[in-house]
Order: C-alpha cells, then sequence, then structure tokens
C-alpha cells in the first residue's frame, strides 16, 4: 500500500488558512526534529503543502530531509538577518508539497546581531507574512526550535498559532513541560494573544522501562487531554532514517515509529478542526 493511501485511511481531510506550529522543547535529544521531519511528510502525503523551517543552528531537520550543507547557500540565518525574504531561501524535497527553510551555523550568531533591533521577536513573524498566498500558499508551516528557550525559540512562538511539545519519557520531563509552559504563557501574555498549546507528544517510550510508563502517567495527570493518544516508541528504523536523508516514513512505512507518526498526524489534524471549531 503506498504512503499515500495509508496516510489517507487515518488522517481526515481539512481546508482553510494556513496554520504555523512551532515544535518546541527546551531540551535536547526529546525527538523535536524527527517529528517536525516526519509530521510534515504525513501532512505533505494527503495533499497539503507543508513548510519546515529549520531554526536549529544544528539544522538537522534539513540534513534528514536530503539537504547537504553544501547546497544550503542561503538559509534562515539570512531571514532573520533581514538579508533575503523567506519565499528566497526555500528548497523543495524529495517528498512531494513538503518544503524546507534550511539552518546552518551561522544562525547560533544571529542572536547578539539582531539583539538591539526593534523588532528583534517579530523577525520570524513578518518573514512568515511574506509567504505565498492563494493557490501556492502553505497549509501547514511547522517550525524547528532549537534545544533552548533563546531569541530564536521566542520568535517562533510568537510567529505561531500553536505549540506542539515533543516530550521524552525520562525523569526530568515534567521539570522541562513546566518552564515550557511558563515562556508559552509569558509570549501569549506580551506578545501573541492566539497562541496556545496544540498538544504533548510522548516520545521515545519503552514499554520495558518501568519509568516510561511512569512518566507517561505523570504528563498525563499534568497536562490532561493536552496530551495526544499517540505515543512514539524508541525505534530503530526511525534512528536510522535522517543517516539516509529521507523521513522515517519513506525510509520504512511499516516499522512501529512510521505507525505512530501516522497516527500522530491524525491527531493533529482532528484536534485542529476542534479549534477552529471553538
Amino acid at each position: 500500500m503506498s504512503l499515500e493511501r495509508e496516510i489517507l485511511l487515518t488522517v481526515p481531510s481539512r481546508s482553510g488558512a494556513s496554520r504555523v506550529l512551532a515544535l518546541a522543547n527546551q531540551k535536547g535529544g526529546v525527538g523535536k526534529t524527527t517529528t517536525a521531519i516526519n509530521l510534515g511528510t504525513a501532512l505533505a502525503a494527503i495533499g497539503e503543502r507543508v513548510l519546515i523551517i529549520d531554526l536549529d543552528p544544528q539544522g538537522n531537520a534539513s540534513t534528514g530531509l536530503g539537504l547537504d550543507r553544501k547546497s544550503r547557500r542561503s538559509s534562515t540565518y539570512d531571514v532573520m538577518s533581514a538579508e533575503r525574504s523567506l519565499p528566497e531561501v526555500v528548497h523543495e524535497t524529495a517528498v512531494p508539497n513538503l518544503f524546507i527553510a534550511p539552518s546552518t551555523l551561522d544562525l547560533l550568531g544571529v542572536e547578539l546581531e539582531i539583539a538591539s533591533q526593534r523588532d528583534r521577536v517579530t523577525r520570524l513573524r513578518n518573514a512568515i507574512a511574506q509567504l505565498p498566498t492563494g493557490e501556492d500558499r502553505f497549509g501547514y508551516v511547522l517550525i524547528d526550535c532549537p534545544p533552548s528557550l533563546n531569541l530564536l525559540t521566542i520568535n517562533a512562538l510568537t510567529a505561531s498559532d500553536a505549540v506542539l511539545v515533543p516530550l521524552q519519557c525520562e525523569f526530568f520531563a515534567l521539570e522541562g513541560l513546566s518552564q515550557l509552559i511558563a515562556t508559552v504563557e509569558q509570549v501569549r501574555t506580551t506578545l501573541n494573544p492566539r497562541l496556545t498549546i496544540q498538544g504533548v507528544v510522548l516520545t521515545m517510550y519503552d514499554p520495558r522501562n518501568n519509568l516510561s510508563g511512569q512518566v507517561m502517567a505523570d504528563v498525563r495527570q499534568f497536562m490532561g487531554d493536552k496530551v495526544y493518544d499517540t505515543v512514539i516508541p524508541r525505534n530503530v528504523r526511525v534512528s536510522e532514517a535522517p543517516s539516509y536523508g529521507k523521513p522515517a516514513l519513506l525510509y520504512d512505512l511499516k516499522c512501529a515509529g512510521s505507525q505512530a507518526y501516522l497516527k500522530l498526524a491524525s491527531e493533529v489534524i482532528q484536534r485542529e478542526h476542534r479549534l477552529r471549531a471553538n
């Protein structure tokens, strides 16, 4: 069965204006970039035009979609430093309907460069406003944030409609989540009143580990229905896929991790329907 067919069986159709989702967690190694790549692939496979904005200086989302560093002649650094518009740095990927605005290590220094500028927290929001409208619009814009609550992440939250939080099933998960929620609330109060938490996705779940089960229970108690039903398991095939420059959904559609991301895409769109209805 094709990827498109399998996704269409699980994901409802969606219509309306584009949505900007920030994938954020100040902790590294939680599956944030993997979630951005595979969620973007799933949404693209049902016909949505999807743009992933790589806002992490490590540039792993760009690498994971097959864009080698030598080909990144322009990047999100150029966008944040106001040297290029966002449409100018967008690249096609091997996945139809999926596009990437790549990152480079230059992005590490952009905070110091723009710190004194009046628009330092709205640079990304202004850049996204320059994206095409009409038939060429992107249905979803997914922002892969750096693993810190720095100026880049604040820009992403200011530009977004909602936040999707990947959360690893580990001991300090709730501690980091509380800090992120406080930051989201601060941004909503001061910079972006429409910002909401779209959901929390539990990643790297290992059913053989009692701690994973306890963390999952604690997070569900703390966040309630904000936690997606879908849980992303630890999976070797998902870990291997970036080294081949492919999303896991293209590398091995049948593996447990890919199947989990298909279900997550379904949940994300279902929540979008509910949010739009309110």
